[in-house]
């Protein structure tokens, strides 16, 4: 038996431990290597998503992060007090956060995002980009400062919780923590159900702004809904999600039919091409927030949801939804979150409000780590093939590679067959499959047509240099184990 007071241990009880140590971590190396080697075959018993894994290794290791170098208390923060903290954490944060505006507000108010990662300010060919966008609806400002507390909760966890560590080295989170900060200035504390503070300032409701794909959006489009957009054009999206209040539930696209009236309640669900992947991502959140999968609803006689998640469309109809737009338009995949069933409740609940949702905002951004990822290149040169078409085959929802030739696409479990097409070049059909917690790497090469001359095409990139971390191919629960293992020896 170990001695309580170490100072009595001997030297050789010293150096075996020590060795014993290193065996370990050599062991875990070893293991690691030959991971990133080949893709192992999961059993039932081991095959759970990536959200329990990394929900199970946050519970085991039950880390506590020091204390943030930003004071952020539960109280509702205006314009100018929401400015000033985010400029603090970006002060306090320089490797970790990128603060940009992506334009204004009818008041000229800045529509700020904190861009957190380990590589906050650009995008890192191959790394997944993802976004949170909040307080849409200005009454509904719960989720600004749920927002507010997991960037705070993030930069401070870097570097001593795994989870959130690889988190931020694997990935770019955008955080739009208030879309409509003019409406949150008329908004009222307190206020359940009023909707005073909706919409901007120029009473338009910004979801119900966007173009839209079943029918005509007569709405002109606002300012707030044109930098969005344009950001969404910027920014390789893969996952997102849209937070709202006054409800609990997770929905998911469509949230519109054709030729349906505003508002109608049809009961009648419509599913997208990729309903599997929708239905994952809202049970991810609604699982792991606190109350949400209960599928209670808020107050009597009102909507209960199975397992906290709904089909948009099946729940209400409207035109001009941001959620559709993303999916249809851009090839991301957002849902829409209602974090709380009182709009604006009073900042007394705030607390509770953020414990309720922290797991799921957490586990549910991991979700843009699964699936299939790669490079589509050119046979001959090597160089970046941009704006190729791919399809899933079975999936009638095609997506694009960006201008470095990148693609991601969130997928389930299973075996596919992706096809590739590009002017200038042959069509392309590779078979793939997608198992266990992180992407399945799948790098195309397209031949070109005989016409077309190799001074068309892009120039090359050093793919390996670029993907960084995401080349290694080591297992995310290979790398989180180290670290535990490291986390124990090193409290022993």
């Amino acid at each position: 038996m170990f001695s309580k007071d170490l100072r009595k241990v001997s030297a050789p009880s010293v150096v075996s431990g020590t060795i014993l140590a290193f065996f370990l971590v050599f062991s875990l190396l070893a293991a690691g290597c030959d991971a990133a080697s080949g893709s192992p075959i999961l059993t039932d018993e081991e095959a759970f998503t990536s959200s329990e894994y990394y929900s199970s290794v946050e519970t085991e290791m039950n880390i506590t992060p020091p204390p943030p170098a930003v004071r952020l208390d539960f109280v509702y923060h205006n314009y100018v007090a929401l400015t000033d903290f985010l400029r603090n954490v970006s002060f306090h944060y320089p490797g970790l956060t990128h603060l940009y505006s992506i334009g204004q507000s009818v008041l000229k108010r800045e529509l700020w995002v904190l861009a957190v990662s380990s590589t906050p300010d650009r995008h890192v060919a191959g790394k997944p980009e993802m976004k949170y966008v909040g307080n849409i609806h200005g009454n509904e400002p719960v989720s600004k400062e749920i927002l507010l507390h997991l960037i705070l909760h993030l930069v401070s966890g870097y570097g001593h919780d795994p989870v959130i560590t690889l988190l931020l080295d694997y990935s770019r989170i955008h955080f739009l923590v208030s879309m409509n900060p003019d409406g949150f200035e008329k908004s009222a504390e307190g206020t359940c159900s009023n909707d005073k503070g909706r919409k901007n300032q120029k009473d338009f409701d910004l979801n119900r702004n966007f173009p839209d794909h079943f029918q005509h959006n007569h709405f002109p489009l606002q300012p707030e809904t044109k930098a969005v957009m344009q950001w969404m054009s910027n920014v390789p999206f893969v996952l997102s999600a849209g937070l709202h209040g006054g409800a609990l539930v997770a929905s998911y696209p469509f949230e519109n039919h054709v030729n349906r009236a505003l508002h109608i309640h049809e009961r009648e669900e419509n599913p997208t091409p990729d309903d599997d992947v929708f239905r994952h991502l809202a049970t991810v959140y609604a699982k792991n927030h606190a109350t949400m999968w209960m599928g209670k609803p808020c107050k009597p006689k009102s909507e209960s949801f199975v397992g906290g998640i709904v089909n948009g469309a099946k729940w209400y109809t409207f035109v001009g939804g941001m959620q559709d737009y993303n999916y249809i338009v851009r090839g991301t995949m957002e849902i829409t979150l209602e974090v709380s069933c009182c709009k604006h409740p009073m900042a007394s609940t705030l607390r509770q409000h953020w414990l309720d949702n922290r797991k799921a905002l957490i586990l549910y951004m991991y979700e843009a780590l699964r699936g299939v990822k790669g490079f589509v290149t050119d046979e001959e040169s090597g160089r970046p093939v941009s704006g190729a078409q791919l399809h899933v085959r079975g999936r009638r929802h095609g997506f694009n590679t960006t201008a470095d030739g990148e693609y991601w696409r969130i997928l389930l479990n299973g075996s596919y067959i992706l096809q590739v097409s590009a002017e200038g070049y042959q069509p392309h059909e590779e078979s793939f499959e997608v198992m266990g917690d992180e992407a399945t790497v799948l790098n195309v090469t397209l031949r070109r047509l005989a016409d077309y001359p190799s001074s068309f095409f892009q120039p090359a990139i050093n793919i390996g240099a670029r993907t960084a971390i995401g080349s290694l191919g080591i297992s995310l629960h290979f790398l989180l184990s180290v670290g535990l293992l490291l986390s124990l020896l090193l409290a022993w």
